[in-house]
C-alpha cells in the first residue's frame, strides 16, 4: 500500500508539473515606469557629459591665458594637448544631437560649436597667402571679441566658419600641408616684438581667446539646459514626457549614425579624398573623433556614460526595454553596436592618409566602418519599430 501512496503522489506532482509548464504566460510588457527611468537615466548622461566637455574647455581656456602670458613651445604644446583633451567629452555628446533639442533648435549653438569645413582665409593667413582673414584685417574689424565672433559665423557661406573647436583648432595648429604630421603653425605667431612670426601676433592671441570664451559660454548654456531639479529648462519638459522623449532619444542615435558620422563626416572624405573634407583636419584627431562619435551611440543604447573623473553613471537604457520583450533583438543591436565600435576602432591615424588611393588598406577600413555604422542605424529602426516608435533617418 505504501508504495501505490508513493506512485499516485508522483503521478498528481507529475500532472500538476505538466499541467503548470503547458499554461500560456503572459507576455511582459514595457511598464511606463521603466520608460520613464530610460529618459531620466538619458538625461543624467546628457547632462554629466555637458558638464565634462564644460570643464575641460574652461581647462583649455586657461592654460590658453597661460602661453599668452609666457608664450614658450612647451606652453602652446600643453595648450594644443588641453584641445585634443576637450574633444574626447564634446565628442560623446553627439548623439543628443538632430531632434531639436538645446543644441540644435532655433537658438541653439551648435553652429558655433563643431561646425566644419571652415574657409581658413576666412580667419588668418594660409600658405601664399599672409594677409588674408579676420585677424589680418584691422580695419574691417578694429575689435575682436566673442561678439565679433558671433556676428560673422557662417555670415558669407557656410564655410565662413568664425567660431568653435574648429577655428580654435585651426589657431593652434594651423594649415595641415603635410603627410606625416599635423599641421606646423609655430608659437612664434602669437610672440610679440622680437622674435614673433606671421603678421597681428596680438590681433591673434586676442581671437584665440575670444573663441574660448564663446566656447565656454556655450558649453555652459548647454549644461543649464539639462540640469536636473529646474522647474523651467529644457531637461524638465524633457522628463515628462517619456513616450516623445524615447522617440527623440531614437531620432539622434539614429540620423547621427546614418546622416551625420556615416555620411557627412565619413563618405564625403572617402569619395573625395580631400584632405579638406575631413572633421579635424588640422591637427589629424579625425580617427578618434569617428571613434567617440560611435561610443556616443553605444552610451545611448546601453545608458552607460563614464566621466572624465573616471565615475560611471550606469543606469536603465534603451537595452533595457527592448530585452522585456524582444531579447533576440536586442542580442542582434548590441552585436551591431559591436560591429561598428570594432569597425571605427580598425582606422589608423592619419585620416587624410587612410582614404587615399595610394592606401587601399585604409580605404578599406574606413569603407567597412561606414557600411557597419549604416547597418547599425538600421537596426536601430528595427529596434524602434518593435517599440512601436516610427523612426525615419
Amino acid at each position: 500500500m505504501k508504495s501505490i501512496f508513493i506512485l499516485l503522489v508522483i503521478a498528481v506532482v507529475s500532472f500538476g508539473c505538466k499541467k503548470k509548464k503547458d499554461e500560456v504566460q503572459p507576455t511582459p510588457t514595457v511598464t511606463a515606469e521603466l520608460k520613464k527611468a530610460v529618459v531620466e537615466n538619458y538625461a543624467s548622461i546628457v547632462y554629466a557629459s555637458y558638464q565634462d566637455a564644460y570643464t575641460r574647455a574652461k581647462e583649455m581656456k586657461q592654460k590658453a591665458q597661460t602661453f599668452l602670458d609666457t608664450p614658450s613651445d612647451a606652453n602652446f604644446k600643453v595648450v594644443k594637448d588641453a584641445w585634443l583633451a576637450s574633444r574626447v567629452p564634446y565628442e560623446l555628446t553627439e548623439a543628443y544631437r538632430f531632434y531639436g533639442g538645446p543644441i540644435d533648435d532655433d537658438n541653439g549653438p551648435e553652429p558655433f560649436l563643431n561646425a566644419w569645413p571652415m574657409d581658413e582665409a576666412f580667419v588668418d593667413y594660409v600658405d601664399g597667402k599672409a594677409s588674408v582673414g579676420i585677424i589680418n584685417d584691422a580695419a574691417t574689424y578694429p575689435v575682436i571679441d566673442k561678439d565679433l565672433l558671433t556676428s560673422l559665423n557662417t555670415s558669407a557661406g557656410e564655410t565662413n566658419i568664425s567660431a568653435g573647436y574648429h577655428v580654435i583648432e585651426f589657431l593652434l595648429w594651423g594649415q595641415d600641408l603635410y603627410t606625416d604630421s599635423p599641421g606646423k603653425r609655430p608659437y612664434t605667431d602669437y610672440v610679440t616684438g622680437a622674435g614673433g612670426t606671421a603678421a597681428n601676433q596680438g590681433r591673434r592671441g586676442q581671437y584665440l581667446m575670444s573663441a574660448l570664451d564663446l566656447l565656454v559660454d556655450d558649453l555652459s548654456y548647454l549644461v543649464d539646459a539639462w540640469k536636473p531639479n529646474a522647474s523651467n529648462n529644457y531637461r524638465s519638459s524633457f522628463v515628462a514626457n517619456s513616450e516623445n522623449s524615447l522617440k527623440l532619444i531614437f531620432t539622434g542615435m539614429g540620423k547621427f549614425a546614418k546622416g551625420e558620422l556615416a555620411g557627412e563626416r565619413m563618405t564625403v572624405a572617402y569619395e573625395s579624398q580631400d584632405q579638406e573634407d575631413e572633421h579635424s583636419c588640422f591637427s589629424d584627431n579625425t580617427d578618434n573623433d569617428i571613434k567617440l562619435g560611435q561610443n556616443s551611440i553605444y552610451n545611448v543604447y546601453i545608458g552607460k556614460y563614464t566621466r572624465i573623473d573616471g565615475s560611471v553613471i550606469d543606469g536603465s537604457g534603451i537595452d533595457d526595454l527592448v530585452k522585456v520583450q524582444h531579447a533576440d533583438l536586442n542580442t542582434a543591436m548590441i552585436a551591431a553596436l559591436d560591429a561598428a565600435t570594432s569597425a571605427t576602432t580598425a582606422i589608423q591615424a592619419p585620416f587624410d592618409q587612410e582614404i587615399t588611393d595610394g592606401n587601399p588598406g585604409g580605404r578599406s577600413r574606413v569603407l567597412t566602418a561606414i557600411n557597419a555604422i549604416k547597418a547599425e542605424a538600421d537596426k536601430l529602426v528595427e529596434v524602434a519599430t518593435s517599440l512601436g516608435i516610427s523612426l525615419v533617418i
